[in-house]
């Protein structure tokens, strides 16, 4: 995966700008354990985005509570269906029966077209240039007035294809079990791990980062980093 090379926003318009690379290495003079971490895993790797934001959450909400391979098959009968353009428009004009077809459940079908028709009213921003100039609350805020999209969603929207700067989707299984290891002490509930993050403003999402590929180093039983 290739890094970021260009300046991101720490928290949203008006912010301090640094890229997420300076960010670990502000986290590590902090942190012994996230210290321990740029030295086990490198420096964070975000790729840049792929899709335009409207895509983006559209394949959100398929992926919900399934494995990638069934995601990735899914999401290729959709692109099908809408004759290979997934756009607000031609989805909420796509009938619910065509949806299921791709094998969405009606919870998620109604949650596309949901997300659809927010899209074109505007309470979902998709423009590029509108979600720069917004916080991550507002973001967030309106991403879940649609149905079927909930924190996580909203937060790995902002974490992944925004690169915000301060993102700690605590609700994380993966991110919690991560922290565990790598800190050594007993897997913290999300109202824990809420706590713990404040010493990570206002670059959580690369404290959440570290987490992961913590979740993924010490697998196996390894003992976290030396610190």
């Amino acid at each position: 995966m290739t890094a970021e090379v260009g300046r991101v926003e720490a928290t949203g318009p008006g912010e301090l700008l640094v890229t997420h690379r300076e960010a670990a290495l502000l986290l590590a003079a902090r942190d012994p354990v996230i210290a321990g971490l740029v030295r086990e895993a490198g420096l964070p790797r975000f790729p840049p985005p792929t899709e335009d934001p409207f895509p983006a959450l559209v394949r959100s909400v398929v992926r919900q509570q399934l494995a990638e391979p069934a995601t990735r098959a899914i999401h290729r009968r959709l692109v099908v269906a809408l004759d290979g353009l997934i756009t607000p428009r031609r989805l909420l004009a796509t009938d619910v029966a065509v949806l299921r077809a791709c094998g969405l459940s009606g919870r998620k079908a109604a949650s596309l077209h949901d997300l659809a028709a927010r899209a074109l009213d505007g309470t979902v921003p998709v423009d590029p240039q509108l979600l720069a100039r917004l916080t991550d609350a507002e973001i967030a805020t309106r991403l879940r007035s649609v149905r079927g999209i909930g924190p996580w969603s909203a937060q790995m929207f902002l974490l992944a294809r925004l690169h915000r700067l301060d993102v700690w989707p605590v609700v994380d299984r993966a991110l919690r079990r991560g922290y565990a290891l790598a800190w050594q002490v007993g897997a913290p509930t999300p109202e824990q791990l809420d706590g713990l993050g404040g010493l990570y403003r206002p670059y959580r999402s690369v404290a959440a980062w570290y987490c992961w590929r913590a979740a993924e180093l010490y697998a196996g039983g390894r003992s976290g980093p030396a610190h």
